[in-house]
């Protein structure tokens, strides 16, 4: 891909107004074939996501919200999976919610953050608002990776990751330099918008520990407030450009410099390459240890009572992210998929990863064996973090036996496979005859000359 709106050496303008004039200055014409066909899986991915899960008792209570809150509008964006038409910032709410409930959604690893998940439902609901073609679609989904991928890289360490939830932080901040793509708004409202987006970042950890619902509405926060910021830039509103990167900006919030080694925008490898599709559904750091133990009880299958100890070798994030270094105990689903003893465990007895493997009242036999899971800190695996994510596992059996199994990376669900789990997601909820329209409308999306035809196709009832 081309340098796009890439700038000259030492810019001192704010870095909002540098990321704004790049966002303008992203062209359809520039997308890649590789990077159009991500573009089109992040769509499927978090439409597959939000099909799967709209029954889901996180997605009904994001919806009851919006439905109060919306007075009953005639027009509006629609909630995905339902009938429901809404206000738009109450359908960007609803929406980016209910994508995030599998805790499946797509994974920016260097920014540490579940992207898609903020930016399509930002787009759906947007895209209600004015006519634009898929080919506008499409360019603003990639040019929001690209400023998530970016912001996410500059803020998002170990430290801030303990305490801060990483999407609520580049969520708005993204959505927002996407919606302001989408509307085709001017590089002084596209500023604007970013920097109304970088005062509305939010979120915190503490979810984690106690299995709270709040990290599921973390991304329904974040795409309301970029489409907030959005219409109010449209609208005029002026915000501080230097709200990143100045003196009692996002980025001295924490405690973080603007260094030269972060590029300009699409300077050079597109953020949305970064992004994966996770095989397990469960938190990004219980991927590549979950994988080995799917490996290790694919060559012996072990019953609870036949483990006498597990270890698991991990990268530094991936100890300290909160929540994942918890053998117990486990009272939420939310708890068992954010623990890495937990998927460990569970992959062992189990021999998969079923959504049902992860309610800890039904898996005593996974709570047994999560107990005798301990993690340790491995220093190649921490090297190669965050360009990959390796694991080990070294499983000790009452037998006698030793198991092991080294995993240098996640192996991410392929295209086919994202593409197989939104079919199926999508037949089961809208039926088959809209889930091949729908389908068809994704895959050819650059033809399309409205895009909001996707937040309708994606509802009950008449397209």
């Amino acid at each position: 891909m081309a340098a796009i709106g890439k700038t000259v050496a030492r810019d001192e303008r704010p870095l909002a107004v540098r990321m704004a004039h790049a966002v303008g200055a992203c062209s359809w014409q520039e997308l890649t074939p590789e990077v159009l066909a991500k573009a089109k899986l992040c769509i499927y991915d978090l439409l597959s996501s939000a099909l799967a899960s709209a029954d889901l008792p996180w997605s009904k209570q994001a919806a009851a919200v919006a439905r109060a809150n919306s007075g009953g509008a005639a027009r509006g964006a629609g909630i995905i999976g339902t009938s429901d038409v809404v206000s738009v910032q109450d359908a960007a709410f609803a929406n980016g919610v209910i994508g995030h409930q599998l805790v499946r959604d797509d994974m920016h690893v260097g920014a540490v953050s579940h992207l898609g998940t903020v930016l399509v439902p930002s787009l759906l609901a947007l895209a209600t608002t004015k006519k634009v073609s898929g080919k506008d679609f499409l360019t603003a989904l990639v040019a929001g990776y690209e400023v998530g991928g970016k912001i996410g890289r500059m803020i998002l360490d170990v430290e801030v990751s303990k305490v801060f939830r990483p999407t609520g932080i580049t969520g708005p901040i993204a959505a927002a330099a996407a919606g302001a793509r989408l509307l085709g708004l001017s590089p002084e409202q596209t500023a604007a918008a970013l920097a109304l987006g970088a005062n509305s970042a939010a979120g915190y950890n503490e979810w984690a520990a106690t299995g709270g619902s709040e990290m599921f509405f973390h991304t329904g926060f974040a795409a309301r407030s970029a489409v907030t910021a959005v219409q109010l830039a449209a609208e005029g509103a002026y915000a501080s450009r230097t709200a990143i990167d100045g003196e009692a900006g996002i980025l001295a919030a924490f405690h973080k410099s603007l260094q030269p080694a972060i590029p300009e925008l699409f300077a050079d490898r597109p953020e949305i390459l970064a992004v994966f599709f996770k095989p397990v559904p469960a938190c990004n750091f219980a991927q590549s240890p979950a994988q080995a133990a799917l490996s290790v009880a694919k060559r012996k299958r072990l019953r609870a009572s036949d483990i006498e100890r597990v270890t698991v070798h991990v990268t530094r994030a991936a100890a300290l992210y909160p929540g994942c270094n918890v053998s117990g105990p486990f009272e939420h689903i939310l708890q068992a998929k954010m623990s890495i003893h937990y998927n460990v465990a569970s992959a062992l007895v189990h021999g998969d990863t079923a959504e049902g493997n992860y309610v800890p009242q039904q898996n005593a036999d996974v709570l047994q064996v999560a107990t005798l899971v301990r993690l340790e800190i491995d220093p190649e695996f921490t090297k190669a973090f965050p360009g990959k994510q390796g694991a080990g596992i070294t499983v000790h059996t009452r037998a006698g036996d030793v198991l092991e199994e080294r995993v240098d990376d996640v192996v991410p669900t392929n295209a086919d496979g994202v593409r197989e789990r939104f079919v199926a997601a999508a037949s089961e909820r809208l039926g088959q005859k809209r889930a091949k329209e729908l389908d068809r409308v994704i895959a050819t999306l650059e033809t399309v000359t409205d895009a909001g035809e996707l937040a309708r196709l994606a509802m009950l009832g008449a397209a």
